[in-house]
Order: structure tokens, then C-alpha cells, then sequence
């Protein structure tokens, strides 16, 4: 049932937005293997060794199963009625087969002959088949793996799919872990639960994962709510959460904040003046207003096919980047213009820059503390913490913890155990938290196939640690001097019970 309407969404349900439109950003999957790209006509995309262009995928369903034809055109793919098992000639067992390659009467000219024609990946594997002299003898399971081993050769079916986190985080971990600092997709799952990320939240993240972690809060969050993202250098790199598409509305509530600046914010000292000096690079400020420029897609583009085969290095890329430089926010001084346009074009862009940090201070300077309007209590969002970077967690949890309120989570990844190790003592040490909880997920995939479901033969050895825990309110009884003498005599009373209990040992021994 659909809601009332009263209070609109950010995010408003149109009736094609489960069709492709072009300029969205996709994930290609073919088999397990995963490519996040942006649809644009006339753009050649090579992905697994074959080239191909999007043109045809728009006004088409998420989740169409395309197949390439000649010329590098996508063509939806008909179902084809697989044979029953009332018409497969199978054997009952296998041990009189000798893989001694003589089996298959086509040759490898044969079959390059037939792609040269034209035909299909289907008929192929069809012929294949009609010309294997053990595939009758076989059994049903055997045959099944046959079949499936030749169509992943042969056929080039390609699904497009809708971004979403769980899609990209198992696309970067497969294909470039270390951009990701190998964070696993179930770890970053245990992350949102255990950070308690929803909407209406005020967020908190120091991440150096490509934004695939800012991208899966804001995913969750659904556009409601704040977050805050720290950043060391010059700027955010957000290559992925590029990749999930966000509409405009999603950004109104991002914010980001100089990671070189928090302490200043912390000892008050921060003021306006001090983000006006920093140096300016127009290649630095792409993001302004919390905006994702084309330049963070191009990267991302590039990043990805670092990872494919090494012909998409040189033309394909070149090419890709031909397509995104059309852009008018990518062209020249030149071209843009006068000169003293673009310029004015930067200084303007500079300035939006360093309006949203200023916000994004004010924000954190409040703290998240419980406020009262009009003598009722206002109830405030909660301010939670996720850091996941490549620094070390201890110093960055230790004056982050400063901006969350009491009674809030907070959580920590790191791809080592021993700095979380550290970073769990220190915090013992100062207090101030409670429930820490050192975790590591442990994860294994099935098969899962009538009559032959079993685990996989191969395993991922590790996805990152997780430190996580709660926040509350520090002890008073130190910085109160009139409380010491009462905290004193409780702890006298505390330590007389044991005493008395000692004493009665030595009389029932006697």
C-alpha cells in the first residue's frame, strides 16, 4: 500500500525507475563477476575481454539478461526451454570415460570457423555437444557441469543489474580489495548493524574505502538525516558512492570536514579564517555543495579496468575518458569561455566548498548534546561514529569520541587485529565506554543444487576486524572535589565487608 503523501521523500517513486534511463549508473554482472559503469550512448565498454556499447539496454528492466551480438550491439536474450530429464540421454556412472582428448570430433579451427560465421554462443555449445562421443555416456550431474563449463566460454550473456550495496561491496572485494582496505561485504554488513544506521541519524565517518562505506549509509539512511565525513588531504574521494546513483536530494544532508581541522574544532580554536587560507586547486574542489562530479566516475572507471585484461588499459580507456572530458564542466578555460569566467566559475565553487564546512563545524561543534526548546526536552538525533580507514584507529577514536553524545554506538574496522588490540586498551584506560566488543566474521559459501549442496572448496581467509561499543556519560566524582570525601568513605565501607569475611576463616579453621 502506498502512503498518504503527506510527507513527501526525498526520493520520490516514478513509475520508470526501475527502467534504465540514460546517464544512470549500472553494475554489469556476468557469472560472479561484477563492473559498476555509468549509460551513455555511442560509449564503448569492455568488460571480460569483449567490447560492446549500452545503447540498446535503455528503457529496458533492471535485471535483463542482454547477450553481444556482432558489432558490439546487446540484444535481449529469449528463454529457451531447457530439456527435461524425461528427454536426456544420461549414464549411470562415469568411470569407464577417459579424458584423453579425442572426445570432441570439432577442432579449435572448427570452432573458430563458426564464430567467424556469426553463430551464436548457444549453438555452439550445441554442436559442442553433438559432437562430444562421451557426453551421452556421462552422468545427469556431469552433463549439467559440461554444459555449464562450455556456456561460460562461449556465451556472452550479460545482466544488468541495480547498484546497491551489497552488489558493489562484493564487486570492489573481488576485484580490487585493497582500495577497500580488504573489507569484506559481510564485515561491512556487521558495520551498519552494529552502528544502528537508519534514517534521521546524525552520522559520523572517517573512511579511506573509496566511499563504499559512505555510500552503504547513505543507502540506508535514504536521504534522512546527516552525515559528516572526514577526509585527510585535499578532499573526499567518493569513486563508489558515485557508483550507487544518489539523486541530488541525497546530498543535501552530506557534509564533509578537513580531518586536519579537528583539533582546532576541539580546542576551540577553529574559526572561518583559518579554512579561507588553506590553498585552493581546482582539481581539489570537483566536490562542491556536496556534489559528485563526472571526474569521480571517470576514476572510478579507471580503477576498475585496472583489474580487467590488459587490452582495456589503452584504447577502451582512452576512449572512456575522450567521453567524459565532453562534459562542459571539464573543458578548458578556453572553452568554457573567457578566462575570467572560469574563474569567477572557481572562486564561486571555493566559496560553496567553504560554506559546507563551515556548517559541517557547526554541526560538529554541537555535539549532539540533549537541548530544550520552550521548557519541553527536544529529542535529538543520535550521533553515531564509523571509522574505517587506513590510519590507525587509536588517535582517530580517541578525539572522535569527543563529538558523540552519551549512550551512542560507535563502530571501528581495521583490516589488522593488533591496532584494534591497542586501540581496545587505550579506551579501557580512559573510560567513557562500555560493551567494547573485539569481533571477526567468518564466512563461507555453499553450493546449493539438488542432491549435491555442499561448501565450496575455497574460502576467504579474512575480512577485517571490528571494534565496537557504546559510549557513556564520563565520571564526575574526579572534577568534584566535594564528592571525594563521600566517594572515599563508600569505598571504606566497600572494603571492610571483605575484611570482616576474612577474619571468620582463621576461626572455623580452629
Amino acid at each position: 500500500m502506498e502512503g498518504s503523501g503527506e510527507q513527501p521523500g526525498p526520493q520520490p517513486q516514478h513509475p520508470g525507475d526501475h527502467r534504465i534511463r540514460d546517464g544512470d549508473f549500472v553494475v554489469l554482472k556476468r557469472e560472479d563477476v561484477f563492473k559498476a559503469v555509468q549509460v551513455q550512448r555511442r560509449k564503448k565498454v569492455t568488460f571480460e575481454k569483449q567490447w560492446f556499447y549500452l545503447d540498446n539496454v535503455i528503457g529496458h528492466s533492471y535485471g535483463t539478461a542482454f547477450e553481444v551480438t556482432s558489432g558490439g550491439s546487446l540484444q535481449p536474450k529469449k528463454k529457451r526451454e531447457e530439456p527435461t530429464a524425461e528427454t536426456k540421454e544420461a549414464g549411470t556412472d562415469n568411470r569407464n570415460i577417459v579424458d584423453d582428448g579425442k572426445s570432441q570430433k570439432l577442432t579449435q579451427d572448427d570452432i573458430k570457423a563458426l564464430k567467424d560465421k556469426g553463430i551464436k554462443g548457444e549453438e555452439i555449445v550445441q554442436q559442442l555437444i553433438e559432437n562430444s562421443t562421451t557426453f551421452r555416456d556421462k552422468t545427469e550431474f556431469a552433463q549439467d557441469k559440461y554444459i555449464k563449463k562450455k556456456k561460460k566460454k562461449y556465451e556472452a550473456i550479460i545482466t544488468v543489474v541495480k547498484p546497491s550495496t551489497r552488489i558493489l561491496s562484493i564487486m570492489y572485494y573481488a576485484r580490487e580489495p585493497g582500495k577497500i582496505n580488504h573489507m569484506r561485504y559481510d564485515t561491512l554488513a556487521q558495520m551498519l548493524t552494529l552502528g544502528n544506521i537508519r534514517a534521521g541519524n546524525k552520522m559520523i565517518v572517517m573512511e579511506t574505502c573509496a566511499g563504499l562505506v559512505l555510500g552503504a549509509m547513505m543507502e540506508r539512511m535514504g536521504g534522512f538525516g546527516s552525515i559528516i565525513q572526514l577526509y585527510p588531504g585535499g578532499g573526499p574521494v567518493r569513486a563508489a558512492t558515485a557508483c550507487f546513483g544518489f539523486p541530488k536530494s541525497f546530498l543535501s544532508g552530506l557534509y564533509e570536514f578537513p580531518l586536519n581541522k579537528v583539533d582546532s574544532l576541539l580546542h576551540g580554536t577553529f574559526s572561518a579564517k583559518m579554512l579561507s587560507s588553506e590553498p585552493k586547486d581546482s582539481a581539489l574542489v570537483e566536490e562542491s555543495n556536496g556534489t559528485l562530479e563526472e571526474k569521480q566516475a571517470s576514476e572510478q572507471e579507471n580503477e576498475d579496468s585496472m583489474a580487467e585484461a590488459p587490452e582495456s588499459n589503452h584504447p577502451e580507456d582512452q576512449e572512456t575518458m575522450e567521453t567524459i572530458s565532453q562534459d562542459p564542466e571539464h573543458k578548458g578555460p578556453k572553452e568554457r569561455g573567457s578566462k575570467k569566467d572560469y574563474i569567477q566559475e572557481k572562486q564561486r565553487r571555493q566559496e560553496e566548498q567553504r560554506k559546507r564546512h563551515l556548517e559541517a563545524a557547526a554541526l560538529l561543534s554541537e555535539r549532539n548534546a540533549d537541548g530544550c526548546v520552550d521548557g519541553r526536552r527536544q529529542e535529538t538525533p543520535q550521533c553515531i561514529l564509523i571509522v574505517a580507514s587506513r590510519f590507525h584507529p587509536t588517535p582517530l577514536l580517541l578525539s572522535l569520541l569527543d563529538f558523540v553524545a552519551p549512550s551512542r554506538p560507535f563502530v571501528v574496522y581495521c583490516q589488522y587485529k593488533e591496532p584494534l588490540l591497542e586501540c581496545y586498551t587505550k579506551l579501557r584506560e580512559r573510560g567513557g565506554v562500555i560493551n567494547l566488543r573485539l569481533s571477526e566474521t567468518w564466512l563461507r559459501n555453499y553450493q546449493v543444487l539438488p542432491d549435491r549442496s555442499h561448501p565450496k572448496l575455497l574460502m576467504s581467509g579474512g575480512g577485517g576486524y571490528l571494534l565496537s561499543g557504546f559510549t557513556v556519560a564520563m565520571d564526575n566524582l574526579k572534577a568534584d572535589t566535594s564528592l571525594k570525601s563521600n566517594a572515599s568513605t563508600l569505598e571504606s565501607h566497600e572494603t571492610e565487608e571483605p575484611a570482616a569475611k576474612k577474619r571468620k576463616c582463621p576461626e572455623s579453621d580452629s
